[in-house]
């Protein structure tokens, strides 16, 4: 009894030493095959929703398509068999991922045109972040956060002023183009604003009289300047989280401060550091 039980722990630690574990061969073998049939069956999904490839090779896709569920839908279930706690793993951010990206296959047998959610699959190559042990980047990802956190207010009022200037200039053109030249209401004017100011401009609506190209001529010019704002703000909110993070890492034995967000000792005296925003205070000698 108790070497059958051994049997299965040790099955199930070989398992999970294989789909966890990627600095082993077979571990990363396995992450390595995963991300290229993840690759192949999201193109698959891409070209059965192509008319032309659909008539020719529609047949082949969507058999590509169930082999590649079939496999996904096997590989889901070791994940379960493999886990610490089946139930974590589905509930966590890849087993809520791995089980959407299986079910449209299943539910497009009741509901036509459900397998293109399929697409879905995609998600599942953010594992390429730990097979190429690049998670300890994402740390970075932080500073972002917080530099768009502290920008908040400031890009909520350049959207109000922005939003304001488009609901101003779309009813100017209303006015002075009217429906005759495109302009066939308030909303359709407010459309063609936000097109301009962005600099995209489709061309599909385009006034016609001075007033209102010299109008247009004055909201293009405002989408260059506009443009630039947020990414001043964005770029000052950057420096400062970048600046406050170097800050924090004070030295606990000789009170230097600014060091690098991964620096583990002192460049001056070898301490250890405190860990990046514990907000430890310097005990200086």
């Amino acid at each position: 009894m108790h070497s059958a039980g051994r049997e299965r722990a040790a099955w199930r630690n070989a398992l999970a030493n294989i789909i966890d574990n990627t600095d082993t061969r077979a571990g990363r073998l396995f992450d390595v095959l995963l991300i290229a049939a993840i690759v192949l069956s999201v193109v698959a999904v891409m070209l059965d929703s192509v008319g032309v490839y659909q008539a020719r090779y529609g047949a082949t896709l969507r058999g590509l398509e169930w082999i590649l569920t079939v496999l996904f839908t096997v590989e889901y279930v070791l994940r379960l068999v493999a886990a610490r706690s089946a139930r974590q793993y589905a509930l966590s951010f890849f087993g809520v991922v791995d089980i959407l990206s299986i079910l449209p296959a299943y539910v497009a047998l009741l509901v036509p045109g459900a397998q293109f959610l399929l697409i879905i699959r995609v998600l599942r190559l953010l594992r390429i972040f730990r097979i190429f042990k690049l998670a300890r980047y994402l740390s970075e990802a932080s500073v972002l956060t917080t530099a768009l956190r502290a920008s908040l207010a400031k890009i909520t009022v350049f959207l109000a002023v922005v939003l304001t200037l488009v609901v101003v200039i779309g009813t100017l053109m209303y006015v002075v183009e009217g429906p005759q030249y495109g302009f066939t209401s308030i909303p359709t004017s407010i459309y063609w604003a936000v097109v301009t100011l962005t600099t995209v401009g489709y061309g599909d609506i385009a006034p016609k009289t001075p007033v209102g190209k010299t109008l247009a001529s004055v909201a293009m010019i405002l989408g260059y300047g506009i443009i630039a704002v947020p990414t001043g703000i964005v770029t000052v909110g950057l420096a400062q989280a970048q600046a406050s993070r170097r800050s924090d890492r004070l030295c606990p034995r000789c009170g230097l401060e600014r060091h690098e967000p991964d620096a583990r000792y002192c460049r001056r005296c070898g301490q250890n550091l405190p860990e990046s925003g514990s907000g430890a205070i310097p005990e200086l000698p």
